[in-house]
């Protein structure tokens, strides 16, 4: 029997079992290990908990990713499966075949119920199926702490009752239970609830977190001293905080704010969706950064043109592989900022997107030569700004010389459009064949999207998807 594509008789002989629960649970340290799998799916659908909470302490692999058998949590199952925890943790003597170090509660892992299901020819991970080396020790000493992996997204709203039933129970087995969140999402909470559910979290486990407070940022202040102990984050998203940092109280909770990031040593990946608090302050925020990043993103908001030269000259952007700057105004604005900044990132930047930054023909005539030469690119969105058709042109000509260069969305030029700014679907027709035409003169070929809209797969008949061949 090929342990990777097991027949359907592994099935059948899993569900057989359970037609007698007390006989399987019996017969469990007998059990073959490819037939934990298909027993323990068995019992989840059929709802035997008795003989959930009997296979957990005997389980023979080191992950049971018990979240990607449920769609949504069941409390009943998670209660079974936790009670099996109790056993085990309770054992002075381990089951010599148990090697379950982490329960998965997140919604992964179907690779590995359907490898062994026989609904796909899937390879799990190997440290989902590999045995760990038999440490004698663990005979005659306690386990390492378990880890149990969960995704939170807390809203104002009570918290589910399967979290409420985990956390209560993790609380009581502090000592035993490491409970891990390697994705958290804040929406809008009170800081008595944040606080009731952070203490519960390790910390350290977290690598990527979003703030969506919508609230001012006084409340990211406080939800800062928790940030500054998730030590090995890696991508943060603050999105709407509002507050001026020209107010005195908004100027301190933006130093707690930074005083934290200055901490997060791993942090590659920084997003920042309207934030009102940033304009004339961005340089606080780069220098609190420990590392350079690979991706930054400031969206929606107002920043000054200080503000663009310090990003273009901060030592931490100088290996970014994501450059978004949507929704920021440049229109009043030297174009140098923006040119030094590709310059710097040149031989690293694979996408970038200045969707509506108010770019005219003088800004992109000005950054052409410089974006000619970021050789990496894969991405490039210039969407809702309003340049001519002549630019344009330029801009294709210069963009052909980038290799990797594999989506491009690009604004309908202002010849589309009347001295009072409405669009002339005909003269748009008439545009997008003089932009075949250009492309075919290219001889490279390519696939652009050119629209009045900002998105280019939105369905609007004016939106424009060109190739030579189209």
């Amino acid at each position: 029997m090929s342990v990777h594509n097991p027949p359907r008789l592994v099935i059948l002989a899993a569900t057989g079992l359970l037609r007698d629960e007390l006989s399987a649970i019996s017969t469990l340290e007998y059990l073959p290990r490819e037939l934990y799998p298909p027993l323990f799916m068995a019992a989840i659908f059929g709802r035997h908990r008795e003989t959930l909470k009997a296979m957990v302490p005997a389980w023979p692999f080191a992950c049971l990713p018990l979240g990607g058998l449920m769609q949504k949590p069941h409390q009943g199952t998670l209660q079974a499966v936790l009670d099996g925890l109790d056993v085990l943790l309770s054992q002075k003597v381990h089951c010599r075949r148990c090697k379950l170090r982490v329960l998965d509660l997140r919604n992964t892992g179907q690779d590995f119920w359907n490898m062994w299901s026989g609904g796909k020819d899937h390879m799990p991970s190997s440290s989902l199926l590999a045995p760990v080396a038999e440490d004698m020790s663990r005979k005659r000493y306690p386990l390492a702490p378990l880890e149990v992996y969960i995704e939170l997204c807390l809203k104002k709203k009570p918290l589910e009752k399967f979290l409420t039933y985990l956390f209560r129970w993790v609380e009581q087995r502090k000592a035993s239970i490491h409970l891990c969140c390697k994705k958290m999402k804040i929406i809008s909470v009170s800081k008595e609830n944040m606080k009731e559910v952070l203490r519960m979290v390790k910390l350290d486990c977290v690598q990527k977190v979003k703030l969506s407070f919508t609230q001012k940022l006084s409340t990211l202040a406080r939800f800062a001293p928790f940030l500054g102990q998730m030590s090995n984050v890696q991508s943060l998203i603050l999105s709407r905080i509002r507050g001026s940092a020209d107010e005195e109280q908004d100027h301190q909770d933006l130093l707690q704010l930074t005083s934290q990031i200055l901490r997060l040593r791993d942090l590659r990946d920084l997003r920042m969706e309207a934030p009102s608090f940033l304009e004339g302050h961005l340089d606080q925020m780069l220098r609190c950064l420990k590392t350079p990043l690979d991706n930054i993103s400031i969206t929606n908001c107002l920043l000054t043109e200080s503000d663009l030269t310090h990003l273009s000259w901060s030592p931490k952007i100088c290996q970014l592989k994501g450059l978004n700057l949507s929704g920021v105004t440049l229109t009043d604005f030297s174009p140098d900022p923006l040119q030094v900044l590709l310059e710097k990132v040149a031989g690293t930047l694979e996408e970038l997107d200045l969707n509506l930054c108010g770019i005219t023909d003088v800004h992109l005539t000005a950054f052409l030569p410089t974006l000619s030469r970021c050789s990496q690119l894969r991405v490039l969105s210039m969407c809702g700004n309003l340049v001519s058709m002549a630019v344009l042109e330029s801009l294709l000509h210069h963009t052909d010389r980038l290799p990797d260069l594999s989506l491009e969305l690009y604004p309908a030029p202002r010849e589309s459009y009347s001295s009072l700014g409405v669009l002339h679907l005909e003269r748009l027709a008439q545009i997008k064949a003089e932009l075949r035409a250009i492309l075919t003169d290219l001889e490279r070929p390519r696939k652009i999207w050119v629209s009045p809209s900002l998105c280019p797969h939105c369905g609007d008949d004016m939106c424009g998807h060109l190739s030579p061949n189209t």
